[in-house]
């Protein structure tokens, strides 16, 4: 069986920290979603998609996001059927986010400084930052030096002679 739903769109309002009993953190953010088709003449449609993200990716996504900024959701579907206090049936629908992206430049994402995604499986979660430099300024400051592979700077690469056999 396969429940996996992956989402890019922004932010509808601002995310807000919340705790469980159990000091568990969690965020529900809702995300406005572009539909890919329109009718012809028509303006196009957006969806508006409920997300909860639990521990350290709640604690991410309010860190680093605010109301308009782009967002990648990666997930699972969660239905829950419930009976509202009038004593009518329910179904609320919503994405348990396992791991949340930024998808705007630096500019439009505002300060981030550490991370570029959060990935968060099950119980256990890590932090991604391969395709970042890490920085203590503003994003909206000054452009950090591009990588020294970028310039043709071999100084912490060894040359290897054509005629000997790789190392791997």
């Amino acid at each position: 069986m396969l429940n996996v739903v992956v989402l890019m769109g922004r932010l509808v309002a601002d995310p807000e920290l919340r705790h469980t009993p159990n000091n568990v953190a969690v965020t529900t953010i809702r995300i406005a979603v572009d539909r890919n088709y329109s009718k012809a003449g028509a303006e196009r449609q957006t969806d508006f998609i409920d997300v909860t993200a639990w521990r350290q990716t709640a604690e991410f996504v309010c860190r680093y996001f605010t109301k308009g900024s782009m967002i990648a959701v990666q997930g699972s579907l969660r239905v829950d059927n419930y009976t509202d206090r009038d004593g009518n049936k329910r179904t609320r629908y919503d994405v348990q986010a396992d791991n949340v992206s930024f998808c705007g430049s630096k500019r439009e994402s505002g300060n981030y400084e550490e991370n570029r995604s959060y990935h968060n499986a099950g119980n256990t979660s890590s932090s991604s930052n391969s395709n970042s430099q890490q920085s203590s300024t503003p994003a909206a400051s000054a452009p950090a030096a591009a990588p020294a592979y970028s310039s043709g700077d071999t100084g912490d690469f060894q040359e290897l002679p054509d005629d000997d056999d790789l190392p791997f």
